[in-house]
Parts: C-alpha cells; structure tokens; sequence
C-alpha cells in the first residue's frame, strides 16, 4: 500500500508536520522519522516531488564523503575561499559555514539511512572557474539513476519531469547518453546503445504511464519518496495549510483545508516549511524580484509563497527586498498539443553551443552566452545600449538547430513543424528576412553575426570572450575546434526563439539560523518553526556558484532540521509544554 494519499483521513497529532514534498521537505521528514519521530507530510498539490522532479537533480554537495572516488583533493578551506570570491561574506556567511561543515555528515547518513545515493561528477566546473580556488571535479554530486517500479501506485503521484526533457512522451535519457542520441547516425556502437533504450523504455510502457527508468532530478525525488515508503511517513497531497498554530510564542500545528473539510493537525515537535519558495506569487514576484523579470518560472506550479506568509504570519522576517532575489535562467514560452502553456529553461542544451548568439531588441549579442544561465539573465538586466535586453532572442542555423535543437525543439528537427505552425520558432532564408520577422534591425543583424562568424572562424569571442574558460568549454562542444563554443552561422535557414528573464527558483526565505530555526525580528528562534529548501533565505544571498546550488543546501539542511527536531533543544521544549 503506498504512502501518498489525497483522501485517507490522518491523525489528529505527529512530532512533526512538514509542509511541501520536494526536496527539503522530504529530506527533513525521512530523517525525522528516522529518528523516531511521527511524522507527517502535507502537499498542497497533486504531485510529490517539486520542482526537483524537473530539475536537472545534480547537488553542489562540496567536500562530500565520496569526493575520493574521482581523485578530488577538497578541502573546507577550499571550498570556502571559492564561496567567499563569489558569494561575498554577506548574512548568509554563517550558514554557508554550517551547510559547509554538515555536508560529509547529511550525505553520508542519508546514504546509509535512506534510498537516496549520490555520487560525485569526475567532471563538471564550478561556475567561476578562475576564482580562487574553483575546481572542476567532485564538488557535485548526482543522484543514480532509480527504478521507480519501486514506487508501486505511488508512482503515479511522483511529479513527471518537463515533457520536453524527455522522448515519445515519457522517457528520460542520462546526461552520459546525450551524446549517444547525437551520435546515433554517426557510431555503430551510439546507434547501439540507443536502440537498447528505446526497447527498454517500450516495453515499460506496457504497464506504466511513462518510463520507469528515472534519471536526474526526478530520480532524487522518486528515492526520497521511497526512502518515505520505507519509512511509512504519510503524505497528504491536495492539502492547504489555511494557518499555523500557535500557543503563546510557540507554533503547536497547522490548520489545513481538505476535500471532506477544515480539521487541526497537533504537531508536538514542530513544523517545517519547505514549500518552494515564491516563484508563482505575482506580488512577491513584484516586491522581491527586478521589473524586467518576466512572470516566467520552469518550476513547479504550487510553489505560491505558503510557507515564506505563514511563516511571517507566526513572526518570522524574509530580508531582501532588495529587487534581485531570483535565481535566474532564460526561458522561452510555447503551447504543447494538448493546448497547455510550456516554458522552456535554456539551461546547458543550446545556448554556449557552436552555431548559436543571443541578441536584444537592437539586434546586438550582449553578454556572454556560455555564461551559466543565472549569470546571462544578469546580463539580460544589464543595459545594453539604452535599454536591458529583455525579451531578447536566440538564434542559429540549420547545422546547429539540427545537431543540438533550440529549446523545445530536439535535435534532428523534433518537433520543429509544430513549433513553426504556432510561432514559437521563426524561420527565414536569410538573415535580413529574420530581422524582419523578429522586429529587429535588418543591418544591424547582420553586423552581428559578421563579427561573430569572423570571431568563430579563428575561435576567439573578440566582444565578450565566449569559450575562455573551462565551464563556457563544457557547455560548447568538444569535437568542435578551435573554439567548442563557437563555429560560424553560415547554414540557412535561419532560426530564432524569444527568450525571456525567467526563474529557476526564488533566494529570498525566511531568515533561519544554522539549525534552520525560523527567526524572528529580534534574532530569536521561533519555538516549533523550522524553514528549508527556497522558504529558507538564501546561504548563498542570492550569488548562484555552481550547478545545484539550491539542491544541495535543500538536502543538507533538510537533514539539519530534522536531526534538530529530533534530539536538539528537546529539554527546552518539554519545558515549554509542560
């Protein structure tokens, strides 16, 4: 019998009540439960998972337990010295300090204690490559792949991942097998391994709703939904908490609105918010975020803000506000088949790849496109010219659209009919003809991609230094010289899609301590009330220094708060109740 339920009626008292089932959430009540406690898990939509079940699940997890098995040489200092070039030492600095001293710990309990293994990438370069002491290996970690088979029913409440990160309509390809799918025409041994998937993901659909061959993010949250089975930790989906609730300066519990009513839910340990920050709330987005950021987030539609207001309702304090609290990546929007709105992160497929530019509304490349996804939106932000460039729009040709696609659109032209019928995609046979259709100057265009081709061909960016580093390199293509990052647009046609200032997440939370205590605006815990995940603020202050930089504190300090609720402070609180 499975542990996700929209109906099953619950208790009426746990220790612990946590609310959002994405990763913190289920990180913090597996290892609550773990350590005895009662503990149950409210989620306000239908789906378990978040936005981890989108995500591309990989976990900046440095100075790991495992870090030897790629030959890292990491150390804390390290790590720190890294942080603090590219983070600051802002109020974030002591928890970035805990999160950093913690993680050998939390990811070596939950690999002992729980369904969730990670191992750490032989290669995969911090986002600052050339500061001090960046590396390129074993800083972060990814989940193995899992069988969610192993999920039983409880499969089908795991959140899907975006329909255009997978083929005929449900199956998910590894990183490691990318390659494989480009390769397929090309390499016997590609066209091997990719008719073996196939196979494999067809005969799962004959008695599953889509593949059960999990990889990345939704692999981690198919493992932490079952570490929760495992568990036998309740989850109640389509369930809203309308309140916290509170004696005297404590929170006891949580009043919650269901299909059958209105009922209170007693937790005798605490309460722990981890419902994903505000990524959907329009008046949040307004307060916390730029004006140029579009209402555009690739993440999981339930995440409104609950925890960061309830957790204000009870005392706590979000800072910031301060108009940059976005982690960022540009987005482009299309409508599916079914006639649903989907929108596209251009996270690490198209952007730093050869054959492709961005340009704003003049018709100009301006910032660096192999820049991680957080840093092009910030050049999105940045003037360019007499204006920021949002929407801008990105461009290639035949060659590159083939080979690597151009956001919804696959490789090998999947999909590219359907996108054309309904604009999402612009096509012209030349350059001129695009401008055109895109709104842009026709001669200031083709100055563009003149000096970018020029650039190209002798493989130095001459305006923004695109393939200088090591992580612009690992986003281009290796078997393209001399620069992986770049080739000329010389191919017609031409395409382009409109990209848009997007979210990945949202960096302004609850300021918590190093427990994940939410604070109040003395400084003082809130008795009963934790935050993790993105209802914590931000230990970074809202800086993005390597792939998983929200996942990884997410899991680590799920595992802090509750091994807190667990065995910290549990003297104060028979105390307080007694």
């Amino acid at each position: 019998m499975g542990v996700v339920s929209a109906g099953r009626e619950f208790k009426d008292s746990y220790d612990v009540v946590v609310l959002g089932a994405g990763a913190g959430g289920m990180t913090s009540a597996a290892v609550a439960a773990r350590e005895g406690l009662d503990t149950l898990v409210l989620e306000k939509t239908e789906f378990v998972g978040g936005t981890t079940s989108f995500a591309g699940g990989m976990a900046w997890a440095p100075n790991n337990p495992k870090k030897t098995e790629v030959e890292s040489d990491d150390t804390l200092d390290a790590v720190q010295t890294y942080l603090d070039a590219t983070a600051g030492t802002g109020p974030g600095s002591p928890l970035r300090r805990a999160f950093l001293e913690t993680v050998p710990e939390a990811i070596g309990y939950l690999d002992r204690n729980t369904e969730v293994k990670l191992t750490p990438l032989s290669f995969y370069p911090d986002y600052y490559p050339d500061a001090p002491c960046s590396t390129t290996r074993g800083r972060i970690m990814e989940p193995f792949p899992f069988d969610a088979r192993e999920l039983g029913e409880d499969f089908k409440a795991l959140r899907p991942p975006l329909l255009e990160f997978t083929l005929f309509g449900g199956m998910m390809i590894a990183r490691s097998d990318i390659v494989h799918f480009r390769n397929m025409f090309r390499a016997p041994r590609s066209m091997l391994r990719v008719i073996r998937l196939t196979l494999t993901y067809a005969l799962q659909r004959l008695s599953h709703h889509r593949g059960t061959s999990l990889v990345l993010g939704n692999a981690l949250a198919g493992r932490l939904l079952r570490s929760l089975q495992v568990l036998k930790v309740p989850i109640r989906v389509k369930t809203k908490v309308l309140r916290l609730v509170t004696e005297g300066a404590r929170v006891v519990g949580v009043e919650v609105e269901t299909t059958t009513g209105r009922s209170t839910i007693r937790a005798r340990q605490g309460v722990v918010l981890a419902t994903g920050g505000f990524p959907h709330d329009a008046g949040m987005r307004r307060k916390y975020l730029p004006q140029e950021a579009s209402p555009y987030s690739a993440t999981s539609n339930g995440s409104t803000g609950d925890g960061l207001t309830l957790g204000q309702q009870a005392g706590g304090v979000v800072p910031g506000d301060d108009g940059n609290d976005g982690y960022w990546s540009p987005v482009s929007r299309f409508k599916r088949a079914d006639g649903s709105e989907g929108i596209y992160p251009h996270t690490v497929t198209d952007r730093g790849k050869p054959g492709f530019l961005a340009v704003n509304l003049d018709g100009r490349r301006f910032t660096n496109e192999a820049n991680s996804y957080h840093d092009f939106v910030k050049g999105m932000f940045r003037l360019s010219g007499n204006r920021p460039s949002t929407p801008a729009y990105l461009i290639c040709d035949s060659a590159s659209l083939w080979q690597y696609g151009l956001g919804a659109v696959k490789p090998m032209h999947s999909g590219l009919r359907a996108h054309l019928k309904s604009g999402y995609v612009k096509r012209a046979g030349s350059l001129s003809d695009l401008a055109a259709q895109l709104g842009v100057d026709a001669g200031t265009l083709e100055e563009t991609v003149a000096i970018y081709n020029k650039d190209a061909e002798r493989g130095v960016d001459s305006l923004f230094g695109r393939g200088s580093n090591a992580y612009h390199r690992y986003m281009g293509d290796p078997e393209n010289e001399p620069n992986p990052c770049m080739r000329p647009m010389t191919k017609p046609p031409f395409y382009a899609v409109e990209i848009h200032a997007g979210t990945l997440g949202t960096a302004a939370g609850l300021r918590t301590n190093v427990h994940g205590q939410v604070l109040n605006s003395n400084g003082s815990p809130i008795g009963g009330l934790y935050a993790c995940g993105n209802d914590m603020n931000s230990i970074m202050d809202g800086s993005y220094p390597g792939p998983g930089i929200t996942l990884g504190p997410a899991l680590v300090f799920g595992y802090i708060v509750g091994m807190h609720l667990a065995h910290g402070d549990r003297e104060e609180i028979r105390k307080e109740t007694a």
